[in-house]
């Protein structure tokens, strides 16, 4: 057994009257990349400074405007980072970079250091605040932690004076606050908010972090209302959030705390960070964009996007990542293909709303295109099949013709054990179905229409022979099948009868699809070519080849009497 009785539950938070749960989220939140920081630091090898430039620049352009651009003071790459974009002015003026440092003297002078001369920039300091910290790490008292935050806020208002005060907008994070009574949270809070006093020109940004995620989503919602409805000077504080994943909730997380009352958002690409990552803001944004509320960054072209993460930070994005991974538009089950198909089918040019069964949102949108939506295996279906040879060969199976088809592909992607490419299962159908010629090949024919009827000549070769046979009815492949089953003494009957154009232009093929009725049991065949009469001719054929092929004494050319009825 697993000792889980060394573990307490985490408490939740009273609150009779919460309003987050009957909120909805309308608009996108203020958002803050910390992929060059947080995501930085969590790195087995950090990114050296021009891996940094790269994934800044990539970052502005897909309409991130905060983005912390790290520790300064951490080390001197941190620092040249820094001095790099201000002194090369990297930094577009609807830009604002976030820099962090620890509530402690020397940290905060060396990263005003760091920022001389820069436009606007967040200056977010920090000190931890949870019960464990202060008793483990730093053997505290609450008085003392609060000293801390204040005496560092109050150097920070000083240097900004120093420095120039409307080039900084200030942000404090109580570190840990998932781990920090709530009413100690606020009074650290307040105590801090009292020294900046916040105006509508000049607003504080409050970051609440989950810096270990170590509750479900809805308490850690609480505790953000619980904050929105006790802190001072409400309307001149922006709250932050920044979530970590140490559950697997980060995202749920983030999207209740948004819903509590957060204004903004920090956060990583595909959720890299320490432990088990930070919130993942591409999650986050589509998300929105799957609700129709437009998320103001901009992921049209996600390869992109997978590219530059995994060139800097040498991490894969697991091919089920939400949104990105490469098989999360894909479908291998039957019955997923099928539904896919028809919502695929109904989907035109005009439909205002995208509504597509197992697919949240369209994967062009993320510039994917829609080759790997469904692939086949042995799990796969006529639906997946049916979609395959349309998307990319303009083939319509009749939906009878889709059942007999179905199995066929199984059988083989179950003898063999591996996925087909579209590529062979357009051979498989072909060979199986089209222009079969064995035992009986049509060399040529002529037909002649009358008010009256329909005549053919048609030149057909069997066992080595050919012979002239000719007919009449009342179009040319009922004349046809009179012929056939009068020479060949084999009965059948048309039972199904579709065609359509491959191309178009006026060279285009046609291909036709036959469905004949033989002792009870249906046989399919299709025939393609140029002229439309020839390709029904010679889809009657192929789906006569393939009954008489499974039915081998069904033939009796010498006494023209059916050997099986």
């Amino acid at each position: 057994m697993m000792k889980f009785s060394k573990y307490s539950p985490y408490p939740t938070v009273d609150i009779p009257l919460r309003q987050w749960p009957n909120r909805q989220i309308t608009k996108a939140p203020i958002w803050c990349s910390v992929d060059l920081r947080d995501g930085n630091q969590a790195l087995e090898t950090p990114m050296t400074l021009e891996q940094k430039l790269d994934f800044f620049k990539y970052l502005v352009k897909i309409g991130f405007k905060e983005i912390e651009i790290g520790f300064p003071a951490a080390s001197d790459t941190e620092f040249q980072f820094a001095r790099r974009l201000i002194e090369d002015n990297l930094i577009p003026d609807d830009v604002v970079v976030q820099v962090l440092t620890q509530a402690r003297e020397h940290i905060i002078r060396r990263t005003f250091e760091a920022l001389a001369g820069v436009k606007k920039a967040v200056v977010h300091f920090y000190n931890s605040t949870s019960t464990l910290q202060r008793d483990v790490v730093f053997k505290m008292s609450k008085a003392e932690i609060m000293e801390v935050a204040v005496s560092g806020a109050k150097l920070v208002n000083e240097l900004a004076n120093q420095y120039g005060r409307d080039h900084f907008i200030f942000q404090y994070s109580p570190e840990s606050f998932t781990g920090t009574e709530l009413d100690y949270a606020v009074e650290v809070s307040n105590a801090v908010i009292d020294v900046f006093q916040p105006t509508s020109e000049q607003k504080l940004i409050l970051n609440l972090p989950a810096t270990v995620e170590m509750s479900t989503p809805n308490i850690y919602a609480d505790q953000i209302e619980y904050m929105c409805t006790h802190i001072n000077n409400r309307e001149n504080v922006i709250i932050s959030i920044h979530t970590h994943n140490d559950r697997g909730t980060a995202v749920a997380a983030s999207e209740l705390g948004m819903l509590a009352g957060a204004d903004r958002v920090e956060g990583t690409l595909f959720g890299n960070g320490e432990r088990t990552g930070n919130a993942d803001i591409v999650a986050l944004a589509l998300n929105l964009f799957s609700q129709g509320i437009d998320p103001k960054l901009d992921f049209s072209d996600i390869d992109q996007a997978i590219a530059i993460y995994e060139n800097t930070t040498n991490l894969p994005v697991h091919q089920r990542h939400p949104y990105a991974g490469t098989l999360v538009f894909t479908a291998f089950s039957g019955s997923h293909q099928d539904a896919i198909n028809k919502g695929m089918s109904r989907m035109t040019a005009d439909t205002e709303k995208w509504a597509v069964p197992y697919l949240p949102i369209d994967p062009k949108d993320l510039g994917r295109s829609y080759d790997p939506i469904i692939r086949i295996n042995s799990q796969s279906g006529k639906g997946g099949v049916a979609y395959i040879l349309q998307q990319h060969y303009e083939i319509q199976l009749p939906k009878k013709m889709q059942m007999d088809f179905g199995p066929i592909v199984t059988a083989v992607s179950d003898s063999g054990s591996k996925e087909l490419l579209k590529e062979e299962i357009y051979h498989l159908f072909t060979n199986e179905y089209v222009n079969i010629s064995v035992p009986f090949e049509l060399i040529d024919y002529t037909e002649k229409v009358t008010t009256a009827d329909t005549t053919i000549a048609a030149t057909i070769k069997y066992v080595d022979q050919e012979k002239v046979l000719n007919g009449a009815g009342n179009g040319l492949v009922d004349a046809f099948c009179k012929t056939l089953t009068s020479e060949y003494a084999i009965q059948f009957e048309i039972k199904n009868y579709s065609q359509h154009s491959l191309e178009n232009g006026s060279e285009s093929r046609a291909i036709t699809y036959i469905e004949i009725g033989f002792n009870g049991k249906s046989y399919f065949g299709a025939g393609i070519d140029s002229s439309i009469s020839k390709s029904s001719l010679l889809g009657v054929l192929s789906a006569v080849n393939r009954m008489v092929n499974a039915n081998s004494d069904i033939i009796s050319v010498e006494s023209k009497e059916p050997a099986l009825v």
